[in-house]
């Protein structure tokens, strides 16, 4: 935010924030759709994920075509901050993802067999 506003004072500033805004609504509303979608079947998580992501962009999209009729803000600051933070949001959540661990097997107490091993 403050090289938007160092590149275009105000209106750059309004833009940056806009677009925080934005991207932290889209994605986090995105996220909690997600975990909801998953929660009773972790199977679809690919599916949902996919789902999730496209509907993003679709609206992102529109939004910016939207946007793109407004005045009170920089418009490129708005997209390139967009763009800047829709990565960053995207890598955090690979890395998340890369980082978590998740078990493939469910952990039993007990085997099938009643077996201890």
């Amino acid at each position: 935010m403050a090289i938007s506003f160092a590149v275009a004072q105000g209106k750059g500033l309004l833009g940056a924030l806009l677009a925080t805004v934005v991207v932290i609504g889209f994605f986090g509303s995105g996220q909690l759709a997600l975990d909801r979608l998953t929660r009773n079947n972790p199977q679809m998580l690919m599916p949902a994920a996919l789902m999730v992501y496209t509907t993003q962009i679709l609206a992102i999209g529109i939004l910016l075509a939207v946007a793109k009729h407004l005045s009170f803000f920089d418009h490129k600051v708005f997209g390139f901050t967009l763009l800047g933070l829709a990565i960053v949001w995207t890598a955090f959540q690979v890395r998340g993802w890369l980082k978590a661990k998740t078990f493939y097997v469910e952990p039993d107490s007990k085997s099938k067999s009643g077996r201890q091993s």
